[in-house]
């Protein structure tokens, strides 16, 4: 689920050829992502990061889980939904 963005700036300082020395910024920007699988905030660069992806149409893993088993998972719960008859009592919540 994607919650937020925010920048950072962080300050570097160099020297010149001459032997000057001068302070310079740089700025990236952040997302904050909660893992669809097991609820902990991660951060990633924006610039890695697919714009289209940076809405909650997608899922969101963190690094700690496993994102091939995560889409297994999901893969079954759609199957099941799609296995189920268009007369049938049963709520799509409950499965």
């Amino acid at each position: 689920m994607f919650l937020k963005e925010f920048t950072d700036q962080t300050r570097y300082q160099r020297t010149s050829k001459l032997g000057n020395t001068h302070w310079y910024t740089r700025k990236r920007t952040y997302c904050v992502f909660r893992c669809d699988n097991c609820n902990t905030e991660f951060t990633r660069e924006r610039g890695k990061i697919d714009p289209k992806r940076l809405s909650n149409n997608y899922f969101h893993v963190c690094n700690n889980c496993d994102n091939y088993r995560f889409a297994q998972n999901r893969g079954v719960e759609r199957r099941k939904i799609w296995n189920i008859t268009a007369s049938s009592n049963l709520p799509i919540g409950k499965l």
